[in-house]
């Protein structure tokens, strides 16, 4: 052996120094590069069949179409191993969706009762199956409580006044509704408060504004922030009847990070539902491939139990407690379902016997097809009975009108002549509280452009015009029709004392030539709104009517006689700019302003009351927006609200010495020193009293009986004196 040789074998591996060594050519040379290669297409599937090599082809064929519902499948490898399948196979999508879509669809799918497949992107198996990622349980770190203010202060005001808000430009206030006179501020006017105009939750606890990042709650005496709601790029949002949810939505689609409260599974989604409470985001939906995007696209039922969101063919409807998971495990297919709505309240169905749980019920129809005809549907939940099916004919659309009880549901239905040139209207109106549910329809030959039932009633209004084909369309002449409806009186069986025959509607009168567009119930029922408002196109100008269904005088606008209502106009309101307009949760005041927005005319805001009279009036340069703030129902109950209207004459005095008070400084001050008089004329008799008890033994004697036997002894003198004591004129803005 050479002493090379020697020296060689003697030579260590680990003796050799390389840390000096330039590899740079050869990592060049060998490097592997992943342009073009995106390991999130590739998906991983355990729990597949064991099956022998020779069934390879017959699986591979099988899993193809399988996962070919998510997308397409570019290639498939099923490792073979002893001449038998190893249960698990790697498949390549042809995009990161289509990947993420085989994902959510058959991660534990069943193929069948000892087959469940496990899907898996190849980026989380090589993250998740790491040395360096740790297994072991981390307790989540649970916030520190933050305490707030009174929610529902504002309910506690000693007057029982309203609030509202006002924008204008970037600015945004809060104020106390104080009827003519100048609104008293709730909290500092801020600037950029919201991108948006702001929303109030349905209840009115919460005040919801629009950000750059996502929405933030505000709440509170003095409107503090309470919550952060990430999701850039929001746009619309809508809360839950009760409160509990918050739903959001965004263009852009999600793009989760750590920096986000947005897992993996919510890629590409831009839906978010939120505890609106804590802040915590509890599901998040992406938009079904050619869906329709009509708002809001998360529905909720009246006891927030349920929601549904609308797919192609199919209704998807969730248990909310039950961690948004699919009612029965399974979409409700429902062959071009083209809309669905939930019922308000809970329904009191005749067949259920149990009157202390009210049923949730849902709507939904169908459109006609070669081998049905369009049907309209109502389901109850959770078990998916359908309790009526209502079949219609030469349908091109059908609108859902609930009243606000849900103790009807109108099926708006605008059917087509045979030459499907002109269009006319049917409503078919379901009675929801009586046996079988039975159907009044009723037949027009207009057709219906909007329809309104009267809060906590049973009459409604629509607003219709003649289809002529679009032949002679002047925009310059008024051609809709207000029509007004009222259930028909019936005499009660005097041998039965029942009715002899179920609700049924009539025709009250028609108000022909008018622009009008929109329809406005006040909340208390009895008044409604009727105007045509400014929209950009064919309304330049606006105009209100007021009409009441209650008129007690003697002259009304009834075509009939036997139906409940005495309808009568009570105001006309013309040449107006008005954009939109709202009730307040009382139904005593309507407010109607023109947005900077949507007009450049007259921008500003009145508050009318019910009656139609002007109650204040502001004209505010670059206003945007005015919001009433909801309260919730009242805790009367049906005796207190009776007792309430029965004394209500009692209570009017005091209310009406408020108003006094309100109206006049001077008269206010008048009345303060009437009742300070009072007071010491009072606290001075008392002590006479007392003095006159215990010094002389003396009683006074309170009560003073008139002798009524002679009212000729009596002369009744009626004194008013009026005098004006002080009138300015001042004119000022509610923004400083």
């Amino acid at each position: 052996m050479t002493s090379l040789e020697t020296a060689l074998e003697s030579l260590k591996i680990e003796d050799i120094p390389v840390d000096d060594i330039d590899f740079s050519d050869l990592e060049k040379e060998y490097q592997v590069s992943d342009d073009g290669v995106n390991f999130d297409n590739f998906l991983v599937v355990d729990g597949a069949p064991v099956a022998p090599e020779s069934k390879v082809p017959v699986l591979q064929k099988v899993l193809t179409k399988l996962f070919s519902q998510a997308g397409k499948v570019l290639d498939m490898q099923i490792p073979v191993e002893n001449g038998k399948t190893k249960g698990h196979l790697f498949i390549e999508m042809d995009s990161i969706n289509a990947a993420r879509e085989a994902i959510k669809q058959f991660n534990g799918k069943k193929l069948d009762a000892k087959h469940r497949l496990l899907v898996n992107s190849m980026n989380d198996m090589e993250k998740y199956g790491s040395d360096d990622f740790s297994t072991e349980f981390e307790e989540p770190t649970v916030p520190d409580f933050a305490p707030t203010d009174f929610l529902r202060s504002w309910l506690q005001n000693k007057d029982g006044r309203d609030q509202f808000v006002l924008q204008k430009g970037d600015m945004t206030r809060v104020f106390w509704n104080r009827l003519a006179h100048q609104p008293d501020p709730v909290c500092e006017a801020r600037k950029n408060w919201s991108n948006h105009i702001v929303k109030f939750s349905p209840k009115g606890t919460y005040l919801l504004s629009f950000h750059d990042q996502g929405v933030t709650s505000w709440g509170g005496p003095n409107f503090e922030r309470l919550k952060r709601f990430y999701h850039p790029g929001v746009s619309r949002l809508d809360v839950s009847p009760t409160e509990k949810y918050l739903v959001t939505f965004s263009m852009t689609p999600l793009q989760p990070d750590e920096n986000t409260p947005f897992g993996p599974e919510s890629q590409g989604h831009q839906i978010c539902v939120w505890d609106l409470a804590t802040g915590y985001l509890l599901k998040t939906f992406g938009i079904p491939p050619n869906a329709k995007l009509e708002w809001p696209l998360i529905r909720f039922s009246y006891d927030d139990k349920y929601c549904g969101r609308l797919g192609p063919n199919a209704l998807a409807l969730y248990e909310i407690e039950n961690n948004f998971q699919l009612l029965d495990g399974k979409i409700h297919k429902v062959e071009g379902i083209q809309d669905f709505s939930f019922a308000p309240k809970g329904v009191q169905l005749v067949y259920n016997k149990r009157k202390s749980d009210p049923t949730t019920l849902l709507a939904y129809w169908t459109p006609e097809t070669n081998n049905q005809s369009c049907k309209a549907f109502l389901m109850t939940l959770p078990n998916k009975r359908i309790v009526k099916t209502v079949n219609l004919v030469q349908v091109s659309n059908v609108s859902i009108h609930w009243q606000d009880q849900a103790d009807f549901i109108c099926f708006q239905v605008d059917r087509h002549s045979k030459s499907k040139k002109t269009f006319f209207t049917n409503l078919e109106i379901c009675k929801l509280n009586e046996s079988e549910i039975p159907v009044e329809k009723i037949e027009m030959k207009d057709r219906v452009l909007a329809l309104a039932f009267e809060p906590k009633g049973d009459r409604f209004v629509t607003i219709s015009k003649m289809d002529n084909g679009g032949i002679d369309e002047n925009p310059m002449y008024p051609k809709n029709f207000i029509k007004f409806f009222a259930p028909e009186k019936k005499d009660k069986d005097k041998d039965l004392d029942v009715l002899p025959d179920t609700l049924k509607w009539k025709l009250v009168k028609t108000v022909d030539q008018q622009y009008s567009n929109c329809i406005s119930w006040s909340p208390a029922g009895r008044f409604v709104a009727v105007c045509a408002i400014v929209n950009g196109k064919d309304i330049k100008k606006a105009s209100l009517d007021f009409y009441d269904f209650d008129y007690t005088g003697e002259k009304t606008l009834n075509e009939v006689k036997d139906v409940k209502a005495s309808l009568q106009a009570v105001a006309h309101i013309d040449n107006q700019f008005f954009t939109d307009l709202e009730w307040d949760t009382s139904g005593r005041f309507l407010a109607a302003w023109s947005s900077y927005a949507k007009h450049k005319l007259e921008n500003g805001y009145t508050v009318y009351n019910c009656c139609g009279e002007a109650v204040r009036k502001e004209i505010v340069d670059q206003f945007t927006n005015f919001v009433w703030r909801p309260r919730p129902e009242s805790l009367l109950s049906n005796a207190d609200k009776k007792k309430a209207r029965k004394n209500l004459k009692q209570w009017s005095v005091k209310f009406e010495e408020q108003d006094a008070m309100e109206s006049d400084s001077a008269l206010r001050d008048l009345i303060l020193k009437r009742r300070a008089e009072l007071s010491q004329w009072v606290a001075y008799r008392e002590q006479s009293k007392e003095r006159l008890e215990s010094e002389d033994h003396y009683t006074i004697f309170d009560n003073f009986v008139q002798d009524k036997s002679d009212e000729s002894q009596y002369v009744t003198v009626e004194e008013v004196k009026e005098e004006i004591l002080e009138e300015t004129q001042e004119e000022v803005e509610s923004f400083e």
